[in-house]
């Protein structure tokens, strides 16, 4: 009698676990997934770009280290909500861009940057390090309110919603960004593209193995 509940426990316990992961991977309602889990489709290297240090393995999308530019969809988006989730290394950096071309700097020219690095790292190695390049920050233009990023090797789950001027920024349930960026017209200067009503999502190549999963975009 013991061996039959045991087997039958077993049982539900394999069953529920296996629809916890459909679940998982399927994307939620109302969204369209922009990663298939097994290649790249739907993407392109934006230009100057090397697509050698960009992959996909195990429905993981990846940047091994630097020079591979930005990979950006297709696709060109104006307002928005994007989900994805990110795993950071030791001393990894990247980001993911809103709204940019495919030639320039997304950080500087062509686009915005949600920011994403392993902050403690770089707090500790790099002294002039400012609020504005922190994790969930529009990089240059808006800290985050609060840290909410989980330690190195850990999946974080991130949400961008953008609407017009109106940027949030959510990282692992946590609010740490919400912004108008009419309120921070003085930072155009030095991020002419700010104000871009539309273009493409990307993510960088910067520093590091950093891999992606579960990246999910609604237009709005």
């Amino acid at each position: 009698m013991r061996h039959r509940w045991f087997a039958a426990s077993a049982l539900f316990v394999f069953f529920s676990v296996a629809l916890t992961c459909v679940g998982e991977d399927k994307a939620p309602e109302g969204f369209t997934p922009l990663f298939n889990g097994k290649d790249l489709t739907g993407w392109k290297v934006n230009k100057g770009g090397n697509s050698k240090v960009w992959g996909a393995e195990k429905g993981l999308l990846y940047v091994q280290g630097s020079g591979g530019g930005w990979l950006m969809t297709e696709k060109e988006y104006g307002d928005f909500e994007l989900r994805l989730e990110f795993k950071m290394p030791e001393k990894g950096n990247s980001g993911v861009a809103l709204r940019s071309g495919m030639e320039g700097n997304p950080s500087f020219e062509s686009g915005m940057e949600i920011q994403l690095l392993d902050d403690e790292w770089h707090k500790k190695n790099y002294k002039g390090l400012k609020d504005t390049q922190l994790t969930g920050s529009i990089y240059g233009i808006v800290p985050p309110s609060k840290n909410a990023l989980k330690p190195v090797g850990e999946w974080n789950k991130m949400r961008i919603i953008a609407k017009g001027p109106h940027i949030i920024v959510e990282l692992n349930g946590e609010k740490i960004v919400d912004a108008n960026l009419n309120d921070h017209k003085d930072k155009e200067k030095d991020h002419k593209g700010m104000f871009r009503p539309k273009g493409h999502l990307g993510l960088q190549s910067h520093d590091g193995r950093v891999e992606f999963r579960n990246l999910y975009v609604k237009e709005l």
